[in-house]
């Protein structure tokens, strides 16, 4: 068995391979191009494991490994980074330090989703996309509206049928090139809505509804669209070994820094949560922490 390390670019992969008790075979890079990683690994003895950083094009690169007959470990790239904690970097000494953790038995490995599950889990990512684009147009339709204390009252949804025509009468009430920037960002909204609906289409046409699903849509203020959210990306729970890793996992516990018995509990790290990134934290954040689903659970699509 030989220890394998990726670290790879946009562009390359930088290959660093080493013996079972330490010392280079050899390092190369790699151009991706099909194929290219396969053609590498077949140089290397079958079956050795392969440490590959969780960041950006790592999907492919794990279904190469796969396919090679490799054992690919992604790695979680923050804990790695801290636990190698050298102050030079360059592409060869992170291999070579994701190769060192490997050997001593302490790369920080993440869980390694399905290739299919990585690919149901585009649509309601995506749709997240356009929906958060979409309220970032209509706020900025709202601040608009505010700057020149022009409101339209009569309803309480201007995105509405009713009022988005409300709206359109009004704005011969706003200076001409702003109301003609405020037409073209209604247009957009209107347009993602339609964008937005025919992926949930889709969501309802790939997805059934499972027990997991149906469990979670127990939560308040969770959905089936929401509920298919969490059970894509929680995967298989049984990976977690109590409810309480869970809930740490999608973020909706806060993070503790003590020293002597005393410390504030700061809010869990924006950005860092896979759920929080999709905007479950935002519906029923204090009530996931006590969802509970069958060991080995898994969201499946329609046949």
């Amino acid at each position: 068995m030989e220890y394998i390390a990726f670290d790879a670019h946009k562009h390359y992969t930088l290959a660093s391979v080493e013996k079972l008790h330490g010392g280079a075979v050899y390092e190369e890079r790699i151009p991706h191009e099909r194929g290219a990683l396969r053609r590498f690994l077949g140089r290397c003895e079958l079956g050795s494991p392969v440490a590959v950083e969780a960041l950006g094009n790592w999907y492919w690169i794990v279904d190469e490994v796969e396919d090679a007959g490799f054992v690919p470990r992604l790695v979680h790239p923050r804990k790695a980074k801290l636990m190698v904690g050298m102050i030079n970097k360059t592409d060869k000494l992170d291999a070579r330090g994701l190769n060192r953790l490997q050997r001593a038995g302490t790369l920080p490995t993440v869980w390694i989703p399905p290739g299919e599950l990585r690919d149901w889990r585009d649509l309601p990512r995506s749709r997240m996309v356009l929906v958060r684009q979409r309220t970032q147009l209509k706020n900025r339709i709202h601040a608009t509206l505010a700057k020149y204390a022009l409101t339209v009252p009569e309803v309480s949804d201007l995105f509405g049928r009713q009022g988005r025509k409300l709206l359109r009468e009004r704005l011969c009430e706003l200076p001409p090139q702003t109301a003609y920037a405020t037409e073209r960002l209604l247009e957009q909204v209107e347009a993602l809505d339609r964008q937005v609906r025919l992926f949930e289409h889709q969501m309802g046409a790939v997805f059934e509804v499972t027990p997991e699903i149906e469990l979670a849509m127990t939560l308040p203020g969770v959905g089936f669209i929401l509920a298919t959210v969490i059970v894509m990306e929680v995967g298989d729970v049984a990976r977690f070994v109590s409810h309480e890793k869970l809930a740490a996992y999608a973020g909706t516990v806060p993070r503790v820094h003590a020293s002597g018995g005393q410390g504030p509990l700061w809010p869990a790290a924006a950005g860092r949560q896979p759920l929080s990134q999709v905007g479950v934290c935002r519906s029923g954040q204090r009530h996931l922490s006590h969802a509970q689903a069958p060991p080995g659970s898994s969201c499946q699509p329609a046949l």
